[in-house]
């Protein structure tokens, strides 16, 4: 196992269960077995790796959700697959997301807050999109009042299964979910959130991927990974950023090839931001 995929790894395990301001940088080096030095080559500090660890798993909880969304080509089963993968992803990564529940509500570090605004500004976004293909010009004055029922039916319900010792089925959750959403966007008529104060939320956390970071994101991947289609499709990619020599079919078809390993799914959703797919 690569070393810095170790420490976030075991790092945490430790956050879920202490906390970040608990845990300190000599427990995280001995749960690895590694020395501190080992530690400060990958990381220059624990706000680094708590940062790294946000990008991490947010980037793969939200690339998936947000390819449901796109290439799901049922309207009518659109809202439960939505539900439902979001529900199994906190239930993959169920020790980041029940940190990253935790953290919220007690940290004060700007970073984290504002790594916090930036995705939770993306996951509005992918949203937003789901609504207006299900809904349509119905829910053109509610739709962001529609938004934020549904992400606080996702923190609200979560917690069920992150905070609480209970098995929930999933499926009659995502259908009881659905059953809710569409009873809202058929009977909500007075709105509060406006799209002027929606615009005032995304003036503060938009954040756009610069050349150089993909660059520089494609560069580590690349030294990552070992020789396979994958690696040799982020390479044609990387070169295409550098000289733009490839059509966006090519492009496409070289983000679908990496879009499925473990280890590159951050990786194809920067990508399609990057080229807007």
């Amino acid at each position: 196992m690569i070393k810095k995929q170790l420490i976030m790894e075991k790092a945490i395990e430790l956050f879920a269960k202490q906390g970040f301001e608990a845990t300190s940088v000599q427990q995280i080096t001995e749960h690895c077995g590694i020395s501190k030095g080992a530690f400060y080559l990958s990381f220059k500090s624990k706000d680094e790796l708590i940062i790294a660890l946000i990008d991490h798993f947010m980037i793969q909880i939200i690339s998936d959700i947000d390819y449901m969304v796109k290439n799901s080509e049922e309207s009518n089963e659109l809202l439960y697959k939505f539900y439902y993968s979001t529900y199994h992803s906190f239930h993959k990564h169920a020790d980041f997301a029940k940190m990253f529940m935790k953290e919220q509500t007690q940290t004060f570090n700007p970073e984290f807050i504002s790594r916090t605004r930036y995705y939770d500004s993306l996951i509005d976004k992918i949203i937003l999109t789901m609504i207006e293909r299900l809904y349509g010009d119905s829910v053109r004055e509610t739709k962001y009042d529609l938004l934020f029922c549904i992400k606080g039916f996702m923190r609200t319900y979560s917690e069920l299964f992150l905070f609480y010792n209970v098995t929930l089925d999933l499926n009659l959750l995502s259908k009881s979910l659905v059953e809710k959403t569409n009873l809202l966007a058929k009977h909500t008529s007075i709105p509060f959130i406006s799209q002027e104060l929606m615009k005032m939320f995304e003036l503060s956390t938009f954040e756009e991927v610069t050349k150089e970071q993909i660059l520089k994101v494609l560069e580590q991947k690349i030294e990552e990974l070992t020789e396979s289609i994958e690696k040799e499709s982020l390479i044609l990619i990387k070169q295409h950023i550098i000289d733009s020599n490839l059509s966006q079919a090519i492009i496409k078809g070289l983000v679908e090839n990496i879009r499925n390993h473990p280890h590159c799914k951050s990786v194809s959703y920067l990508l399609d931001r990057y080229f807007q797919f």
